[in-house]
C-alpha cells in the first residue's frame, strides 16, 4: 500500500473500536463515553464512584455496546481494549483535598496501571491533565512550553504535582517503551452534569442563583477563568486521539476568551434573574489569580476551537441544574 493509499487518522478513527474511559462516570468522562458511542464504538466505563456517578450513565444501562465496571485505578486491571482514555482523578479541590494522598495515588498509581495496560495491549493512550500543572502562572495567556508555577507543598499540590508527576510517567513510557501517547490539558470546562457540590465556581455561582442565596465571590472577583463548554472539550479529546503516532502533546484545551468571576456572577444573575447579592469572602490559598489557554497548537495539529458562547453554555447548564432538582435540596 503506498503512502497516498494508507488511510488517514480520521478514517481509520472512524472503524468501531472498545474504547476504556477510566472515571467514565464522572462529569467530562461521562459526555465522553457519549460521545464515543455515538460515533459508534464500544466503551467500557470504569469508575470507583468517589465523585462519579451512576446518574451520568443511567440512560446508557440498556445500550448494546456500553459497559460498566466499578474499579478503582490504583489497583490493576486486565482487560482487552483498544484505546484508553485516562480521565479519573477527583477534579474539583473540595473533592481533590478530601483525601488528598488519595488523589495523588490515582493521578500517580493510576497512570502507571493505566501505562502498563497500553504497554500490554500496544495501544494508544490519552491522558487527561489540566491546566493546573501551570498553578498560579506568571506567564499569560499560558502555552505548552510554559512549565509553571506551582506550590509543591500547598493544599493543591495533591492534584496540581499528581498530574504533573502523571504527564512524566506518560513520556517516559513513551521514551522508554515507544508506547502511542496524548496528553491534554484541559482549562475549566463546564456544562450538564457537573457534581452539585464540587466548589467549582460555575456550579457554585448557578444553585445560588436559583436558591436566591448569596452568590459567594472569594478575593475581589477580579481573578479571570476561561470556561470551555463541555461539548467542545470533549471534541478536542476525540480529535486528539484520532491523531498519528508521532503527536503526543502535551496540547491545550480550553476557551480562549477570559471572563473575571464578577463578569460570570453577573451573568448568571442575568440568566437566573432573582435577587441574588454578591458577597466577598478570603480568597484560598494558591488560587490563581489569572488562566488562560493559548491554544495557537490545537488549532493548528487539530484544526479545534471552542465555538461555544459562555452565556450558550451557562444557559444549557443552568437549565440542567434547574430541572434536576439540585436547586430544591439543601446541600450535602
Amino acid at each position: 500500500m503506498s503512502g497516498s493509499d494508507k488511510p488517514s487518522a480520521l478514517s481509520r478513527y472512524s472503524l468501531t473500536k472498545r474504547v476504556m474511559v477510566t472515571g467514565g462516570a464522572g462529569f467530562l468522562g461521562s459526555h465522553l463515553v457519549d460521545r464515543l458511542l455515538a460515533d459508534g464504538h464500544e466503551v467500557l466505563c470504569v469508575d470507583n464512584f468517589f465523585t462519579g456517578a451512576r446518574a451520568n450513565v443511567a440512560h446508557l444501562f440498556d445500550h448494546p455496546r456500553f459497559e460498566l465496571l466499578r474499579h478503582d485505578i490504583t489497583m490493576s486491571l486486565s482487560v482487552e481494549v483498544d484505546e484508553i482514555y485516562n480521565f479519573a482523578c477527583p477534579a474539583s479541590p473540595i473533592h481533590y483535598q478530601f483525601d488528598p494522598v488519595q488523589t495523588t495515588k490515582t493521578s500517580v498509581i493510576g497512570a502507571i496501571n493505566m501505562l502498563g495496560l497500553a504497554k500490554r495491549l500496544r495501544v494508544p493512550i490519552l491522558q487527561a491533565s489540566t491546566s493546573e500543572v501551570y498553578g498560579d502562572p506568571d506567564v499569560h495567556p499560558q502555552p505548552e512550553t510554559y512549565w509553571g508555577n506551582v506550590n509543591p507543598i500547598g493544599p493543591r499540590s495533591c492534584y496540581d504535582e499528581g498530574k504533573r508527576c502523571a504527564e512524566t510517567l506518560f513520556f517516559d513510557y513513551r521514551r522508554q517503551h515507544d508506547l502511542p501517547i496524548k496528553v491534554v490539558r484541559i482549562f475549566n470546562t463546564y456544562g450538564p452534569r457537573m457534581h452539585p457540590n464540587d466548589g467549582r465556581v460555575v456550579s457554585n455561582f448557578i444553585l445560588q442563583a436559583l436558591r436566591g442565596e448569596d452568590i459567594t465571590i472569594f478575593g475581589d472577583g477580579e481573578q479571570t477563568r476561561s470556561f470551555c463548554y463541555v461539548d467542545d472539550l470533549v471534541n478536542g479529546c476525540v480529535r486528539m486521539m484520532a491523531t498519528d503516532a508521532d503527536t503526543t502533546g502535551p496540547v491545550n484545551l480550553g476557551n480562549e476568551a477570559e471572563f473575571s468571576m464578577l463578569e460570570l456572577a453577573q451573568t448568571v444573575l442575568d440568566i437566573v434573574g432573582g435577587s441574588s447579592k454578591l458577597v466577598h469572602k478570603q480568597l484560598p490559598q494558591d488560587d490563581p489569580r489569572r488562566r488562560r489557554p493559548d491554544t495557537t497548537l490545537a488549532r493548528e495539529m487539530l484544526g479545534w476551537e471552542a465555538t461555544t458562547r459562555l452565556r450558550e453554555g451557562l444557559e444549557k447548564t443552568v437549565r440542567y441544574f434547574d430541572q434536576s432538582g439540585f436547586a430544591t435540596r439543601a446541600p450535602d
